[in-house]
């Protein structure tokens, strides 16, 4: 399992299976500003979100290894998912697939 936004299509572009994860960048910037003040760190939301909001489009538009899903991979949506939650959709699409392998 590796985790990275070139993953995919660039490192692992013939791993067996690919899952290309998404949250609504206000989701995001809601999670990061909560993990970053349990630390004990100052966050501002809106900075968060203006933040992840320019990454991603500076990573989308980058002329080598662009941010996006390769064309097999397995989009899973974990906007409205908790930790526990998106582990468990990640590993269903993985016996998802592996059980369509097997019937080959």
């Amino acid at each position: 399992v590796l985790d990275g936004r070139d993953i995919g299509t660039v490192i692992c572009p013939d791993a067996e299976v690919k899952i290309f994860v998404v949250a609504d960048p206000g989701v995001r910037a809601q999670r990061r500003t909560l993990e970053a003040r349990a630390r004990g760190e100052a966050a501002d939301e809106a900075a968060v979100l203006a933040d992840i909001l320019a990454r991603d489009e500076r990573d989308k538009n980058r002329t080598v290894a662009p941010l996006k899903p390769a064309a097999d991979a397995h989009l899973l949506d974990n906007s409205h998912l908790d930790i526990e939650g998106g582990v468990r959709a990640a590993i269903a699409i993985v016996e998802a697939v592996r059980a369509g392998r097997s019937r080959s």
